[in-house]
């Protein structure tokens, strides 16, 4: 599976197209949330996480999610990752316990993805 990283803008369609051929209805992505840009297309989370460290992210920035492209807007994120789990900054579980830092990534990827 090739991991590309998006840091201008992709198609939900586009999206769909690679959920087809990997998980089916999902995506699995790792977002850079100072960069505001994410890796897509591993079979890992952490794929996508080694190619953003590789091209110079922060790992306290990069967070896993996976992207639920049939569904709606507010249901379409699914916060759960296990580069996620970081108990050394609090964040004890496989999903984004801070509100702030799930605002940022649901920006970064209203700002990425298109309709």
């Amino acid at each position: 599976m090739t991991i590309e990283i998006i840091k201008n803008q992709i198609s939900k369609s586009a999206l769909s197209d690679i959920a087809k051929n990997q998980f089916g209805d999902f995506v699995k992505a790792a977002v850079d949330v100072e960069k505001e840009i994410m890796a897509i297309g591993g079979e890992l989370h952490a794929d996508c996480e080694a190619v953003l460290l590789e091209e110079g992210s922060r790992q306290e920035n990069v967070w896993g999610i996976n992207l639920y492209v049939e569904k709606g807007e507010n249901e379409w994120i699914e916060f759960n990752s296990m580069i996620n789990v970081r108990p050394s900054r609090g964040n004890k579980s496989r999903g984004v316990e801070d509100e702030g830092v799930r605002e940022k990534i649901r920006g970064v990827v209203k700002k990425i993805v298109s309709a």
